[in-house]
């Protein structure tokens, strides 16, 4: 207890730091309360609960959330977060567990006997409130949200209460005696047989996390002390009891007693863990989930989000899933996007009203610094589903390196250090270095060549390790980037897999197939991936007994999972973003009202558009257009060329012409030259030959005629310290044209972002971005509307209604061209389509003479997508 007894009180304010500031509000006045529950294994046991309640802001009945605090804390850690809720609409209950701040009873680890009983009579108190919203069944409708502690409370709750309709648990456990004592070879043994148990089912008989351990314990015996500081009075001497048990239950004391004295767990000790532990009960719950989980976590690393994830899915209950930047080991910089995934949950299913979408997979990644506020900028990639630590795919890096001698010193000391527990995120930067030190001797080491590729890791790898001597060996691997011979390695989230190999009498050497921890990770381009293997780590208990074992790789293969549908984010904004400070924008204005585009997510002005003629326009004796008809057509392409540096041409004599009215598609795989097509009708690049007329005149970088175009090609690039309603606003005032022809109202309705259109872009997901960006191309409503990939990052509801605004948009006598790889979403948005294979055109036409000619060749009912691939099929 001595060696982390200085480590409780920085984990004291941690706890607070981290969980506790929430993005400040108006504040809810709350209403002190003292709510008696009764409990225990016999429900013989009575108990005050301190408690606050807060009225929802707007008066009326409403649905009510219960807000849980974290270990070592109280109501008062989450009262800013439940004052926000409560001006959002929400009747907001918070309350000290039973053991912490004014409430009376012992600590039972979230117990079903013990916490789990009395977070039901809590919402039996809720039930009987008028300020309580009712479902038809006269249950309340209710939520609750909390971390770490006040995470595990959430879901076991939701396991054994099924009045519970929405839980969103934070940097929870899944099972706590795996989080206790992990290994990541469970089952390694002589016979080589493979990887980690799943959580929740091993044996239990890891490593011991002792650092973590002592914190956790450490903060429960010094609760009596921290309430006398936090109230400013002496803290009244401990007796010997209070001294070694604390609040805990004596139970949980005794047997944290004696796992501490020898770092091995006992059967008591699993059972005991496993009673508290979500996994076991997870196919209970039926409350839609979302789990944010930190990356930077080495008490509850992403596995056991993982766990919890799969479990609740697997009883068909929604379950969506965020790993944001942050955990126990440092880091707050996402309390507001953190606040808005939550709000949103809670009013898609406790207000049933049509919020933003909740991803089903969202990683925060990091996107450089602002360079004007020197902020840090969040990405927020996502994906339609989640793929577990496994991946999409996986990428296999061949390592390298002989058989190594490795040694266990005496006590185990000195020990390397992979990161210092609660605080060692705070030493470093996102996924940084941190304090990673690996003890000579103690360590064997196996590099990779420089990578030729970028490689994004995005799970859990795994490698197969072979461990030769006697008796059992416990070690620890981790994956670290290695730059140059400059630059000191980069351990990710500063996290470690333990594992034990026993090895067989007379077998002299055993396998094991090692999972690492689950992290997301960039690799860049000339970087070598490093696995080392050590005897020792600060942060668990190890053999104090000395001895030494070979260490080699028994296969040369490190699997690495990658995850091909988490939608990659710039490696930044857009380049113009930064060439455009606040003092340029009337330099802005003159280059946008002479019909100049910039870069990308590139937006070009216009002037109304001209009346939509009544009649088809005549032709001319030769056939081809008239000038009247010319300056009618929105877009006529003839002999467009573009090549590369090399000669291939990106762009092969393409032709096609588009009409006012329609929903135009333009389609083709990677590589077919949709986006260089697009760029050129832009004005953004020069073509070789050939022509592009916009209403009959020709397009040129700067030409008057691209007032008329809106557009967002390449992604959406915005000043991510504004608002999101600002950069709108400020666009529109750069191009000098009156605010009332902007039609912010519709395109902000476009966009339906509702209150984050005030937050900085920067805390934006991806398809936030996309939304905003497609309504800024739309501002003035301009006459043809060219969009790339419109749909990206968007949810199913989102995508349909897109699918109906671009609809409408060309109904009302404008024209709108799409290019998309999504077929599906082609055939039911788009009336015709030009299909492009290597820079040619392949076919043209209206959507229905496509799928009627497809049908008459033996088709049947075709799909675009079939017809598609028969027009490329053979071009390939």
């Amino acid at each position: 207890m001595k060696r982390v007894a200085a480590l409780v009180a920085v984990l004291a304010v941690i706890g607070v730091t981290t969980w506790v500031v929430w993005p400040s509000s108006a504040e809810a006045r709350g209403q002190d309360q003292r709510i008696t529950v009764v409990d225990g294994p016999a429900d013989d046991q009575r108990v005050e609960l301190d408690a606050t309640f807060f009225p929802p802001a707007g008066g009326g009945k409403a649905p009510a959330v219960l807000v849980a605090h974290g270990f070592g804390g109280s109501k008062q850690s989450v009262r800013l977060q439940a004052a926000r809720l409560a001006q959002d609409g929400y009747a907001v209950l918070t309350w000290s567990a039973r053991g912490f701040g004014r409430s009376t009873g012992e600590i039972a680890l979230n117990s079903p006997d013990y916490e789990v009983k009395d977070v039901k009579q809590l919402v039996d108190w809720l039930a009987r409130r008028p300020e309580v919203q009712l479902d038809a069944a006269g249950d309340p409708r209710v939520g609750i949200t909390g971390g770490s502690y006040g995470g595990a409370i959430a879901l076991m709750t939701a396991a054994f209460d099924q009045r519970i309709d929405a839980i969103v648990p934070q940097i929870t456990w899944a099972d706590l005696a795996d989080a206790l004592f992990p290994d990541a070879a469970a089952g390694g043994s002589a016979a080589g047989s493979g990887a980690q148990a799943a959580i929740g089912q091993g044996a239990g008989d890891g490593v011991f996390k002792r650092m973590w351990a002592g914190i956790f314990f450490g903060q429960g015996v010094s609760l009596d002390t921290f309430a006398a500081q936090s109230r400013r009075e002496a803290a009244a001497p401990l007796t010997a009891e209070q001294a070694r048990c604390g609040r805990f239950l004596p139970a949980i004391c005794d047997v944290y007693q004696q796992v501490a004295a020898d770092g091995r767990a006992t059967p008591e000790a699993i059972a005991l863990l496993r009673r508290s532990s979500p996994v076991t009960v997870a196919g209970r719950i039926k409350a839609p989930t979302l789990l944010l989980q930190g990356q930077r976590d080495s008490l509850f690393p992403l596995s056991h989000a993982d766990a919890n994830a799969r479990a609740i899915a697997a009883a068909g209950t929604p379950v969506n899933l965020a790993w944001f930047d942050g955990g126990h080991d440092g880091g707050n910089g996402e309390a507001d996007w953190l606040y808005d995934q939550s709000s949103a949950w809670f009013a898609r299913h406790l207000k049933r009203e049509a919020a933003p979408a909740v991803s089903a997979f969202t990683v925060t990644r990091d996107g450089g610094r602002d360079p004007g506020t020197r902020q840090r900028i969040r990405l927020h990639p996502e994906a339609g589903s989640y793929p577990g630590l496994a991946g999409t795919d996986t990428t296999t890096v061949q390592l390298a390196g002989p058989e190594q001698n490795v040694i266990n010193p005496p006590g185990g000391a000195p020990a390397s250090i992979s990161t210092v527990p609660g605080v060692g995120g705070l030493l470093s930067g996102q996924g940084g270095a941190g304090v990673s030190i690996d003890m000579p001797g103690q360590s064997a080491a196996f590099e990779s060549p420089p990578l030729t590729a970028p490689l994004q890791l995005t799970g859990s790898p795994t490698v197969k390790i072979k461990v030769s001597g006697k008796g059992q060996a416990t070690l620890f691997a981790k994956l670290y980037d290695v730059a140059d011979a400059v630059q000191p390695p980069t351990l990710p989230a500063g996290l470690v897999a333990p594992f034990r190999v026993t090895i067989p009498e007379g077998a002299g050497s055993a396998e094991a197939t090692v999972t690492l921890p689950a992290v997301d990770h960039r690799f860049a381009v000339g970087h070598r991936l490093r696995l080392v293997v050590t005897t020792t780590d600060m942060g668990f208990a190890t053999p104090a007994e000395p001895a030494a074992f070979g260490v080699s790789l028994a296969s040369r293969a490190l699997a690495v999972p990658t995850v091909r549908t988490l939608a990659a984010p710039p490696t930044g904004v857009a380049w113009w973003v930064w060439a455009m400070p606040l003092a340029a924008v009337l330099l802005a204005a003159l280059l946008l009202t002479t019909g100049r585009t910039s870069g990308r997510g590139a937006l070009s002005r216009r002037t109304p558009a001209p009346p939509v003629p009544a009649t088809e326009p005549a032709e001319t004796p030769t056939g081809t257009p008239s000038a009247a008809e010319g300056r009618e057509v929105p877009l006529e392409i003839v002999g467009l060329t573009k090549a590369y540096r090399n000669g291939e041409r990106a762009v092969d004599g393409l032709s096609f012409r588009v009409e006012q009215g329609q929903v135009l598609g333009l389609l083709g795989p990677n590589g077919a030259g949709k986006t260089t097509t697009m760029r050129m009708m832009m004005g953004l690049i020069r073509p070789d030959a050939g022509e592009i007329r916009i209403f009959g005149d020709p397009v040129t970088p700067g030409a008057p005629v691209l007032s008329r175009l809106g557009s967002f090609v390449e992604g959406p690039g915005f000043l991510p310290h504004l608002s999101g309603r600002d950069n709108i606003e400020l666009y529109w005032a750069a191009t000098g044209r009156p605010a009332a022809d902007a039609h912010f109202e519709e395109a902000l309705e476009i966009a339906g972002l509702s209150k984050a259109l005030e937050r900085a872009v920067r805390t934006y997901s991806q398809g936030m971005r996309q939304r905003l960006a497609i309504a800024q191309a739309m501002l003035g409503l301009p006459d043809l509307l060219v969009l790339d990939e419109p749909t990206n990052g968007l949810d199913p509801p989102q995508i349909r209604e897109m699918r109906e605004v671009l609809k409408r948009y060309a109904r009302e006598g404008r024209t709108v061209i799409v290019s998309s790889h999504m077929l599906a979403e082609v055939e039911q948005t788009c009336s015709h389509v030009v299909v492009m294979h290597r820079g040619r055109l392949v076919s043209t036409g209206p959507v229905s003479r496509l799928l009627s000619s497809a049908a008459g060749n033996g088709h049947g009912g075709p799909r675009l997508e079939d017809v598609f691939l028969d027009l490329i099929g053979d071009r390939s």
